[in-house]
């Protein structure tokens, strides 16, 4: 687990990270989101003990921050992905992640394993013997994500991990994150991808300086829109609409056609109960659908309540 107490961190006069506090589940993924400036990757270098908080701390794995004997140990237990992707370019694919494995004392036998392993993974077996300074930028970003990788952290830290990969490349890094994940490793994805955070974050906490929203997607959609259904009747009634308007936890209640839209305060798993009324008032069900809002709608909601 990561436990963050009151982490700050100031330049100067400046306030970046103000009073951060935050937990993140073992074998959790947790998106963290915010535009440029909003304090995320200095709160990631802040807990890969690159830099030193001005106040609080984290605890990873039992280890405090703060602590230089727990720093280094810390330092062994995660890996990290910058926005630089940080490879020596006049090394081949294989001697830089056979660098990196020394450097996390990954013992020969494993070592060739990973490798070969890692480039396999990221489609760039056949390019193991080319210097990656003549990789395309989603190449060499697909051996970053290789070289964070190659002593097998519990803890990652992952910025940006899709920029510059093209849709099938960034699927199959999205893919590999849950495979990860389902390793029980923590993964703290710092992105401007909102799709991507919805899909494969289990948490996402949404920062300018401090956290203005966390929880889980669905739950900050529904908290900041509720929920919002269409039913689509074979014929509206007004005996129907009547009954409908009736029920207590329908709110906001509009009729389009032969289609019903309205709020409803309960959750989806009550929607049997909700179709199994309107048959009770006489109604034809066709479908129902719940009318579904975006991450960018709950992202833009929140930073424009913050200004």
């Amino acid at each position: 687990m990561i436990e963050i107490k009151g982490l700050s961190r100031s330049f100067e006069k400046i306030r970046v990270v103000d009073n951060l506090n935050l937990n993140i589940n073992d074998g959790e993924v947790f998106g963290f989101l915010g535009p440029n400036g909003a304090g995320k990757t200095t709160t990631v270098r802040m807990l890969a003990c690159l830099i030193r908080p001005t106040e609080g701390t984290a605890i990873i794995d039992g280890l405090d921050i703060r602590n230089e004997s727990d720093a280094m140990k810390i330092r062994q237990k995660i890996g990290m992905l910058t926005e630089s992707p940080g490879l020596y370019e006049t090394l081949s694919a294989y001697r830089n992640l056979d660098f990196y494995a020394k450097l996390y004392d990954v013992p020969i036998s494993k070592r060739e394993e990973r490798i070969e392993h890692y480039l396999k993974m990221m489609g760039l077996w056949e390019k193991r013997k080319d210097p990656v300074g003549g990789f395309s930028k989603g190449m060499k970003q697909k051996m970053a994500i290789a070289r964070c990788l190659i002593h097998e952290p519990g803890v990652l830290f992952l910025d940006e991990p899709t920029s510059g990969l093209d849709p099938e490349a960034s699927r199959v890094v999205r893919d590999f994150i849950l495979e990860l994940k389902s390793e029980g490793r923590t993964i703290f994805l710092c992105t401007h991808n909102l799709d991507e955070a919805d899909r494969i974050c289990d948490r996402i906490g949404i920062m300018k300086g401090t956290i203005l929203g966390m929880d889980t997607p669905s739950r900050l959609k529904n908290e900041l829109y509720g929920r919002s259904v269409t039913i689509q009747l074979k014929e509206v009634t007004p005996g129907i609409v009547e009954g409908v308007r009736s029920l207590s936890y329908v709110k906001n209640m509009n009729s389009n056609g032969n289609k019903l839209t309205m709020n409803v305060s309960v959750p989806e798993e009550e929607n049997p109960a909700l179709v199994r009324t309107l048959i009770s008032l006489g109604a034809e069900v066709q479908f129902i659908y719940e009318n579904k809002h975006s991450l960018e709608d709950v992202y833009f909601k929140i930073m424009g309540a913050a200004k």
